[in-house]
């Protein structure tokens, strides 16, 4: 009975997977990522010794990525195969470099901006597809090792959940490749393994170093009795402690053993007296030599110590700067890289000028020993916090980039694709939220840590602080400060006067003078626990950055619906509200809300007194979601999570401002999509990489998404959502509305180096019951407000035609089961093709212009359709009589090239016709008047042809090399108007009516040659008795 219940329960799952939207949907609606191609945190970056132009780098977000030609591009290779986007440590095997393994979860652990991971994986191939192998509580992994000699025998050093206890931290081996893994070394349950390193000379010698530590919202404890660096001389199987010469206690740890001489081992330790430590006796004992505080500062975030593999004095120490020892670590120099925050270190081991270097920025490869590097300028794994969009067309997308500035990038171009000169700086600093009037974004308004609010004119570049207390908040503890910032705090303009601007700390502040001068309306609306504005770090190094304020708000928010209607969420649990602009205050925090961090809230579109809050408890080990809903301003609350998985959990939700109930729901793992008011979620990823979403808003129907690892993406139109229903899975056909298709130009393909434009042109979106059957049309027409098709597009193969350096031919519409998406271009009809010759130009019609047009689906005898509406780009000012004039040249010029195109397709035929009957009258008695007459009928066609078309052309390069001739002439002019906006020029009308009285010269001149040299032809034909040949028109 158990066994039939758990069948029943996959079958319904199975049917619950194959009827959901992300399965309905996945093959027509695309996420597009936007960029900016600006890398973001990557902790480990590895290179394969065998082959000098691949390298692997772990983002911490956004996967594995590989570039196979020394960085000039790189490529993710884990998507599809991660269930977690951060990656904490990568190994390339060096006996088989086809094994490589990834390790989860990003070990220095910030208190803002970092994700667990779900474990090991591994490739077979170099990357091509992933298996997972284990360790799924392992939750941090910092490092990965593989025997020199044995791809299948790896050790990793799981560092471990930072937030609690866990007895899954450790050094766990495998000799079976990951089958099976066993724990070899632990310590207790607060203390990880931060380090691994095998000794290459002889590797059944290993050294592991262990950190004591856990992370509170409000501090990191960085040290304890567990940290420590241990040695094994028998593959791991045994362990000893090193402590001649270290420090007694000690907080965070790594260690580094020499390839070139086994007896060197370096050791960086936070301490009170801590520093570099150096070994030449193998761990025995171990001599401090160099206690400088750039080694050790900020020591949670990172410690990383890289013995050179060639050089035995020659040591690496990886914090905000670069730093290189050549005299075994007594001094050292920096070394300048791309960016700063510097984490993960491969040297090759057979050539030490050759690295690969991780750091806040992405990772970079030197070849000549860290005196150039590659660019980081072509990784999109970019980290936001949060994100907002102006009102502009196209609308710009705007968030703070961690470790970076805040970013203000259009969500499309007229370019090839979103690159770095189109995007721009925008106020405040990495972890800005940003305000401003969405319809005049000139001033804006940005925040950055410890209360920092930049005001920026982004016509003049001036800038000013506009702090509401001025105040130096590093270095100092929260219980001496004024007010208290969240490291994110909320900026945010009012929906009802974007002068009036709010700024959150511990209270909310409100300036309606662009910051000149600020009111406080509202009393401290956190918890205010003053147990917990202490040092941000103990017991060895304090860290007040500000990432470790606690009691602040995290989130508020006005109502569109109610001016001075605002609520407020901490980052301690609290929730509170305002009906009258701050004068009166109340809690209305749900009764089953602990401690934990309000992340987002959202005001329904569709009624002021119904709100969502998106709420986390990460920060306490709780993995788990929460959605809290209410209908009545607060009064009463209820959970909304039924169908998000226990581990995810959820950072922002938003309501569909089209359709009341429709909810989308950023998770650490992915978007949800709830179609009843957050009653039940199914996930909704598309094509959208696994990767934390931080962040979620809508503009024009567009869903718009900030992450974690892989920058900003786009899922554009969200109205085949509003349409769908379930009975259209059973319909024959079913043809979407369209969204509204604009006349804008931008390549949409998919760059290694730039974002993706959306589609140029309309977007038609229609499903369909099962395959179409190959004896059957399926066809798309578009039709004018005439009622006149002026495109039909089918499932069919069109005809073909050479052109320069290919072939042409004319595109097709998908056809399979399920939904389909075909992306119209707005033009019409293809040119008339002449099959077998190139030439200078295009066989594309023209752009039709604004105005309203019906897409027809036909299936057969099944036909169905929706209307369409075109306009103008929104930036431009065109009048309708322009309009009408710029279509109606276009349409006779269009209409002449298909006259020159059929006449050339005449000519030929003909010509054909006579060469074949020449050829066959040679072998005839007193045939050679007739043949003499039929070559005169050649000549003329063939002196006609080169004089309307050039027949030479082969390659793009001949455009240069023979005269184009007058279909050339005519598209080219074609193509000049189909690019300009209206009005057509002056220059462009004379040039029309020269090409036309060109061709109306041509056109008289093949009418004379078919009614006189091929007519003569035929006559005599006739005269004995044999077919004649056919002119058709």
């Amino acid at each position: 009975m158990r066994r039939m219940i758990h069948l029943i329960l996959l079958f319904s799952l199975s049917i619950l997977s194959a009827d959901s939207l992300d399965v309905f949907f996945k093959d027509a609606l695309n996420w597009r990522n936007i960029g900016p191609f600006r890398g973001g945190r990557s902790l480990i970056a590895v290179g394969v010794p065998s082959q000098p132009l691949t390298y692997y780098f772990g983002s911490t977000g956004g996967g594995v990525w590989k570039t196979i030609d020394g960085g000039l591009e790189w490529s993710n290779v884990s998507d599809g195969y991660f269930k977690t986007g951060s990656v904490g440590a990568l190994a390339v095997s060096d006996s088989d470099p086809n094994v490589i393994y990834a390790g989860m979860g990003e070990s220095d652990i910030r208190p803002v901006m970092t994700s667990h991971g779900d474990g090991v994986y591994r490739s077979n191939n170099s990357g091509e597809t992933w298996s997972h192998i284990g360790l799924d509580n392992s939750r941090t992994i910092s490092q990965l090792i593989i025997h020199p000699k044995n791809s299948e025998l790896v050790y990793v050093a799981v560092q471990g959940d930072q937030y609690k206890a866990s007895k899954d931290r450790g050094v766990y081996k495998s000799d079976d490749g990951g089958k099976n893994w066993k724990k070899v070394l632990y310590i207790n349950e607060h203390s990880g393994a931060s380090g691994l390193s095998i000794d290459q000379n002889n590797p059944r010698i290993l050294y592991a170093s262990f950190w004591d530590h856990q992370r509170k919202p409000w501090q990191m404890r960085s040290g304890g009795d567990g940290s420590g660096i241990f040695k094994s001389v028998d593959g791991g199987e045994n362990w000893e402690k090193l402590s001649k010469g270290l420090p007694e206690t000690m907080g965070k740890t790594d260690v580094s053993v020499s390839g070139a001489n086994s007896k060197i081992v370096y050791v960086l330790a936070e301490a009170e007296k801590g520093g570099l430590f150096r070994s030449n006796d193998g761990g025995k004992s171990f001599k401090k030599v160099n206690s400088s505080r750039v080694l050790i500062a900020r020591s949670w975030y990172y410690i990383h110590v890289f013995a050179d593999p060639q050089d035995e004095n020659t040591v690496y120490v990886l914090n905000a700067p670069f730093l290189k020892s050549t005299d075994g670590g007594k001094s050292f120099t920096r070394i300048r890289v791309p960016h700063g925050d510097n984490h993960g270190l491969w040297i090759n081991p057979k050539n030490n000028k050759n690295m690969i270097n991780a750091n806040d920025g992405g990772a970079n490869i030197s070849f000549n020993g860290g005196k150039s590097w590659s660019t980081q300028k072509n990784q999109p794994t970019a980290q936001f916090y949060r994100v907002i969009t102006d009102n502009r067309f196209p609308y710009y997308v705007y968030g703070g980039q961690q470790d970076n500035s805040s970013v203000a990038i259009p969500s499309s171009t007229n370019g090839r694709g979103i690159d770095w000169s189109d995007w721009y700086r925008a106020a405040g600093c990495e972890s800005a939220y940003l305000a401003f009037d969405p319809d005049n974004p000139v001033d804006l308004y940005g925040g950055c840590y410890q209360g920092l609010i930049e005001k920026l004119n982004i016509v003049t570049q001036k800038s000013r602080s506009i702090m509401a207390y001025e105040y130096l908040g590093l270095g100092s503890l929260p219980s001496d400060q004024k007010f208290r910032f969240n490291w994110n705090a909320p900026i945010f303009a009012s929906p009802h006067d974007p002068s009036t601007i709010y700024h959150a700390g511990n209270v909310l502040f409100k300036t309606n003078d662009g910051g000149n001068s600020w009111d406080i309306i509202s009393p401290d609306l956190t918890k205010d626990d003053k147990t917990k504005h202490d040092l941000g770090s103990v017991p060895f190094t304090n860290e007040a950055a500000g990432g470790e304020i606690y009691n602040t708000i995290m989130y508020a928010v006005e109502s569109q619906h109610e001016a001075g209607t605002i609520l407020a969420g901490s980052d301690d649990g609290l929730i509170h509200i305002t009906r009258n602009g701050g004068t009166d205050w109340n809690n209305i925090t749900p009764r089953s809300m602990d401690e934990g961090m309000v992340n987002s809230i959202e005001i329904s579109p569709h009624d002021p007194g119904t709100a969502y809050v998106a709420f986390t408890k990460y920060k306490f080990g709780d993995l788990s979601p929460y959605i809290y809903k209410t209908t009545n301003y607060g009064k009463t609350w209820t959970q909304k999570t039924t169908g998000i998985p226990k581990n995810t959990f959820v950072r922002v939700v938003r309501e569909d401002p089209m359709q009341k109930g429709l909810l989308y729901a950023g998770t650490e793992t992915g978007l949800y999509l709830s179609v009843n008011g957050g009653k039940s979620w199914e996930p909704f990823q598309l094509n959208l990489p696994i990767v934390p979403i931080t962040d979620l808003t809508i503009r024009n129907n567009d869903l718009v998404a900030s992450t974690q690892g892989r920058a900003f993406w786009i899922l554009d139109d969200l109205t085949p959502i509003h349409q769908f229903q379930d009975n259209i899975k059973k319909k024959d056909i079913h043809l979407f509305a369209p969204a509204i298709a604009y006349r804008t130009s931008g390549g949409s393909s998919k760059s290694k180096i730039m974002g993706q434009n959306p589609p140029s042109g309309a977007t038609i979106l229609y499903s369909l019951a099962k395959d179409v059957d190959k004896g059957s049309t399926l066809k798309i027409e578009i039709l004018n407000d005439a009622k006149e098709v002026i495109r039909t597009i089918t499932n069919k193969s069109g005809e073909s035609a050479k052109i320069l350096d290919g072939s042409y031919k004319s595109t097709k519409i998908p056809s399979k089961k399920g939904m389909n998406r075909f992306i119209w271009n707005l033009r019409v009809n293809d040119l008339s093709l002449v099959s077998d010759i190139s030439f200078y130009g295009s066989y594309a019609g023209y752009r039709v212009g604004p105005g309203e047009y019906t897409i027809r689906l036909t299936l057969d005898d099944k036909s169905t359709s929706q209307p369409l509406s075109i306009r103008h780009d929104p930036r431009l000012d065109i009048r309708n009589r322009d309009t009408d004039q710029h279509q109606r040249l276009m349409d006779e010029l269009y209409t002449k090239i298909n006259d020159v195109h059929n006449g050339i397709n005449k000519a030929r035929n003909v010509r054909s016709q006579i060469e074949k009957m020449n050829e066959r009258l040679k072998n005839k008695d007193n045939m050679d008047k007739l043949i003499s007459t039929g070559d005169q009928a050649i000549e003329a066609l063939n002196e006609w042809e080169g004089n309307v078309v050039q027949t030479k052309m082969e390659t793009f390069q001949d455009v240069v090399n023979f005269l184009n001739r007058l279909n050339s002439h005519m598209i080219n002019l074609l193509g000049t108007l189909d690019s300009s906006d209206p009005p057509i020029t002056q220059g462009q009308k004379d040039r029309f009516g020269d090409l036309s009285e060109e061709w109306y010269e041509y056109k008289n001149k093949l009418n004379s040659i078919m009614n006189n040299e091929v007519n003569e032809f035929n006559r005599l034909y006739k005269k004995e008795d044999l077919p004649i040949v056919l002119i058709e028109d």
